[in-house]
Formats: structure tokens, C-alpha cells, sequence
């Protein structure tokens, strides 16, 4: 594995930011909107978040390409629990810890190697070799049902859901605080941090940085300086309910990147050993692609996940 390219170098001449970088290094103007979206590009010392953006000619620009990974990930012989699976499809219900598919620092023990194992190989083609049959993902440290596909159809089928916004999911969470309304909409608009690549952030409606990003939570329980509550997408952008959650004040409890446990919990989350953002893909829903019938799977809340609950029920811990 190669290390961390940088590309260097000043706009050529005035134009679409696209359309310069893409003259200046060579990549495909479709590669550069890529590595805009994902905050890998710099002009003039500023994190660049438009491709349509006007450029002059001699701004000095800086594009970080990630490290190069395996052609192919390898088979491994990595347990799965299995929620469903037939010759199209396979629906998995993924412990927190596990990375979905191979990446710069996580080039092994990810899902696609364990699937590549356990379905001998047969998985989509579309993400190609590195990404055979993701559909769609969960971050690393959230637990939960996520399906992949063994077939291209089956792929094309369950892609087009998701962009229609059809698919069901119900996420469950632990917040700091209790959200307020009880029940509500959170509608904003979830990009790329300018202050942090690897971070995302709410971003205004009528930004033309960034995704739609749609999310609806109900409390079910309130706890001693926390809540749990239910989430239902009607999007699927990047780290969308942690942003969100935090986004109205009240983090994910555990969450590393996006709001600080309060402290009266901290002893909590220490003694349980909880080191991860609170967060449970719960259930998962969607048509069948080949065969047209409507499926549902549901999974129940992890251990960690439960225990931490259960002490925060308790106002003697």
C-alpha cells in the first residue's frame, strides 16, 4: 500500500474549478467532483466546496488523494449473523466494530471480506472488486442490519430503492439529554466539514454544498440525563443521525466525533467500558427486487447497547 499522495500545483488558466484541476493533473473532471464532495481539495489555502466554482488563473491548489488499497479484498474466515439470505441477496446484522468494506487502515477483517468467504465469491459486481455488493453502509461503530447484493439485479433493484427513498429504516439511539419536541422532523441539509474532512456537518436548505438529508425521531423512553429514542430516515447521507442529533443539541451518547458525554454520565460509560457512538440499525426494510414481495427484519439492541440503558434507568449507579 502506497502512501498518501498530495498534488500541487496553480490553476492554468480561469475556468470551472472541475474543469481547471482536471486540466492541471490529468484526473477526469468526475474524479475531481469526488474529491470536492469529500473535502480533498484546497485553492488558495481554502477548503474548495464548489466544482462549478470560478477559478483564476495562478491560485495555487492542493488535492489529497487517498492511499492506494488491494485490487481485490480477500476472503476471510470471519463469523456473520445472518438475518436472511437467498440467491439474490443477503441481509447481515453487523457488530459495531466491523468496517463495511475495505479503505485506507482497514484493508482487512472489514464485511466484504467475511463475504467474500461466506458466499464464495458470488456478490455484485458494481462497486467493483473492493465493494462487491454494497448497496449501502453503517458506519464502523454503529451495530445493525445492512443488505448486500449477490446479484447484479438484485443490486440495481435495491439501489434504485434507496434512491427513491423508499427503504425502511429504524435506528435506535441513546441521547444526552432528552430532545425536545418529544417528536419531530429534523429537515437539513448534511456535507462535508470545512474545518474537518472527516467530519460532516448541517449545512443551510438552500446551500448548494451537501445533500438533503431528512430524518424523524420519537422519544420512547427518558432516562436519568438521557433519552432513547427512535429514528426513521427518509435519506441515507453520511454519519445523518449523528449530525442531526447533534445538530439540536442533544449528541448521541458515546459519539467521538460529534458531542462530548456529558459529565455526570462519563462514569457510566467508563465503568460499562461503552467507547462508541450509541447507535443501532434496528430495523430494515424494503421490496424484494426479483421476487416483488415486501420484506422486513428486525434485530434486537446489542448487549452493550442494552446495558448502557439499563444503568441509565438506574438513579442509584
Amino acid at each position: 500500500m502506497s502512501e498518501t499522495e498530495i498534488i500541487t500545483g496553480t490553476i492554468p488558466s480561469p475556468a470551472r474549478l472541475d474543469k481547471a484541476l482536471a486540466e492541471a493533473t490529468g484526473l477526469s473532471r468526475a474524479r475531481v467532483q469526488g474529491l470536492i464532495e469529500e473535502g480533498r481539495v484546497d485553492v488558495a489555502g481554502k477548503t474548495a466546496t464548489s466544482a462549478s466554482a470560478k477559478v483564476a488563473a495562478g491560485a495555487p491548489f492542493r488535492i489529497i488523494l487517498a492511499a492506494a488499497i488491494p485490487a481485490a479484498a480477500q476472503p476471510e474466515d470471519i463469523p456473520l449473523v445472518i438475518a436472511y439470505e437467498d440467491q439474490h441477496l443477503i441481509v447481515v446484522d453487523k457488530p459495531a466494530g466491523m468496517v463495511v468494506h475495505p479503505a485506507v487502515g482497514n484493508i482487512t477483517g472489514t464485511l466484504v471480506n467475511a463475504l467474500l468467504h461466506h458466499c464464495r465469491g458470488q456478490l455484485s459486481g458494481i462497486n467493483g472488486v473492493a465493494r462487491p455488493g454494497i448497496v449501502h453502509r453503517i458506519d464502523k461503530d454503529t451495530s445493525g442490519l445492512l443488505v448486500v447484493a449477490k446479484s447484479d439485479a438484485a443490486h440495481e433493484g435495491l439501489a434504485a430503492q434507496f434512491a427513491a427513498h423508499t427503504v425502511h429504516r429504524r435506528y435506535i439511539a441513546v441521547t444526552a439529554g432528552v430532545p425536545s419536541p418529544a417528536e419531530g422532523t429534523i429537515d437539513a441539509r448534511v456535507g462535508r466539514s470545512d474545518a474537518d474532512r472527516k467530519k460532516m456537518t448541517v449545512l443551510p436548505n438552500n446551500s448548494s454544498r451537501g445533500k438533503s438529508a431528512v430524518t424523524h425521531y420519537k422519544v420512547l423512553e427518558r432516562l436519568d440525563g438521557a433519552a432513547v429514542i427512535e429514528c426513521r430516515l427518509e435519506t441515507g447521507r453520511t454519519h445523518q443521525v449523528r449530525v442531526h442529533c447533534a445538530s439540536i443539541g442533544h449528541p448521541l451518547l458515546g459519539d467521538p466525533a460529534y458531542g462530548r458525554t456529558p459529565r455526570p454520565l462519563r462514569p457510566v460509560l467508563d465503568r460499562l467500558g461503552f467507547a462508541r457512538q450509541a447507535l443501532h440499525a434496528a430495523e430494515l426494510g424494503f421490496q424484494h427486487p426479483l421476487t416483488g414481495e415486501i420484506v422486513q427484519f428486525r434485530s434486537n439492541l446489542p448487549q452493550d447497547m442494552a446495558e448502557l440503558i439499563d444503568q441509565l434507568r438506574r438513579s442509584d449507579r
